[in-house]
């Protein structure tokens, strides 16, 4: 019996030292993990927790852990990117609404000056005019833009012949065209093609897309219409010098402009809002330079009757 009774103390014994031993694994896990928490809670980096000592199961809570370290990794650098394109827009803005204001406020007080000639007042107002026409193109792209983004538009999508649109659409820009001493080439088939979107996006796209080429554009504009694959494709070309291959991961964001267009008035908006609208409906857009031409390409699906 005490043979058994000594076996049974050197047992417990045994076990109690064990118990002990991963005792004292467990807090020193617990105080470098700690540690490791205070680290990165003080210091930004890239720091993944390990472990000290395998023990129970802390390598998988470790392990755990790092993955909701690394989400909160990616949703801060998303957060931070946000804020910066937030702030760059804000710029933007200011500088697109101070530039016609700045000069129409300065044409308005020339022409208080009683000793300017009455057909230079009469110039000032003209311009003064456009100035006002193009602030107010601004603030409706950036009212129109905001109700994209905030989901805020009701489309109502129906079946329209796309070639009837697009003549429609040309012809508003016709004399803006010719007054530059410019005939656009336009190739749109006679045969109905039949596209299932809302009127009001569709007329936005094409006229956001050709006032783009208008305002950018160097010549040797290129409109046209084609079926390709059971898709209308819509295509917007016309020759550049200012637009390069690096602008074309960009070109569609919100307020993008190159650094030559940022001089010509133009809030960077008006293709963004045309990429929004495309997408809404179901379509697809893109941007790409071919031998010296910026084309842009919507593609919407073919409405078929059978």
């Amino acid at each position: 019996m005490e043979i058994i009774l000594a076996g049974l103390s050197i047992c417990l014994a045994a076990a109690a030292a064990i118990l002990l031993l991963r005792l004292l694994c467990y807090r020193k896990q617990i105080n470098h993990i700690k540690e490791q928490l205070l680290f990165l809670k003080a210091e930004e980096s890239n720091y993944v927790l390990t472990s000290a000592y395998s023990v129970g199961k802390t390598e998988e809570l470790i392990n755990v852990m790092n993955d909701v370290i690394e989400d909160y990794r990616k949703k801060h650098r998303r957060l931070r990117k946000a804020n910066q394109s937030y702030r760059e827009s804000i710029t933007s803005i200011s500088h697109d609404i101070r530039t016609p204001l700045t000069s129409v406020k300065g044409y308005v007080q020339m022409q208080k000056n009683a000793d300017i000639p009455q057909e230079k007042k009469t110039e000032y107002s003209q311009i003064v005019e456009r100035r006002l026409i193009e602030l107010g193109d601004i603030l409706n792209q950036l009212f129109e833009y905001a109700r994209l983004e905030a989901g805020e538009f009701q489309l109502s999508p129906q079946k329209l012949n796309v070639g009837n649109v697009f003549v429609e659409i040309i012809s508003m820009f016709y004399e803006d065209f010719t007054s530059k001493g410019l005939e656009p080439r336009i190739e749109i088939p006679r045969e109905a093609m039949f596209i299932h979107v809302d009127k009001h996006a569709i007329c936005r796209i094409l006229e956001n897309l050709i006032k783009n080429a208008l305002v950018h554009g160097q010549g040797n504009y290129h409109f046209s219409l084609t079926s390709r694959e059971g898709y209308a494709v819509i295509t917007i070309a016309n020759e550049t010098q200012q637009i390069e291959e690096k602008d074309l991961q960009q070109i569609f964001e919100r307020f993008y402009t190159t650094d030559q267009s940022r001089n010509r008035r133009t809030t960077g908006l008006g293709l963004a809002i045309a990429k929004e609208f495309t997408e809404q409906m179901g379509g697809s857009i893109e941007a790409f330079l071919q031998q010296g031409f910026f084309i842009v390409e919507v593609r919407f699906h073919l409405v078929i009757d059978i």
